[in-house]
């Protein structure tokens, strides 16, 4: 089996025109891009069997599940944790609401806030979608890695990814 891919034929490119680059950190990253890609098409599919449900709009779902009890956060709250902007979660929001899977309410402590509520339709819906990501998830690792891989794998992501944040 020829283990050579996409992304060696691209280090292979660069090693012909530029032999004095160490190439080693595009092909390592440039392997997790590929495989962030690969697998947001995945679950982005798995989640869509769930109403059309978005990434973008499962995530909102799934920080409030995360949350516990009630289930609730602020509009503000959701933005900081998920990362995009206002506008983007606005739109998130109202999409969300309009299909029945949270409440917008005021927020009893801060009258010009708002708590943003998962519906029991939500949670359901959540937890249903969350299964169905994670099975696409674990077939790709399943079909590639040993479990002790995997761990080692998510051990090694880890600490690249806290030098880099």
């Amino acid at each position: 089996m020829d283990n050579h891919d996409a992304v060696d034929a691209i280090a292979d490119q660069w090693a012909r025109v530029r032999p004095d680059l160490d190439s080693l950190p595009m092909v390592v990253f440039g392997r997790i891009y590929r495989l962030a890609a690969a697998m947001r098409g995945k679950v982005d599919k798995a989640y869509g069997q769930y109403g059309g449900m978005s990434l973008g709009e499962f995530d909102v779902l799934a920080t409030l599940r995360r949350s516990g009890e009630p289930y609730t956060l602020s509009p503000r709250e959701l933005t900081a944790t998920l990362m995009i902007t206002t506008g983007g979660m606005t739109g998130r929001l109202d999409k969300l609401e309009r299909a029945g899977l949270l409440t917008r309410s005021p927020d009893p402590n801060d009258r010009r806030g708002l708590r943003v509520t998962l519906t029991e339709e939500g949670l359901e819906l959540v937890d249903q979608a969350v299964g169905a990501g994670l099975a696409q998830q674990r077939a790709a690792l399943e079909a590639a890695l040993t479990p002790e891989e995997a761990e080692q794998l998510s051990g090694l992501l880890r600490k690249l990814l806290a030098t880099t944040a």
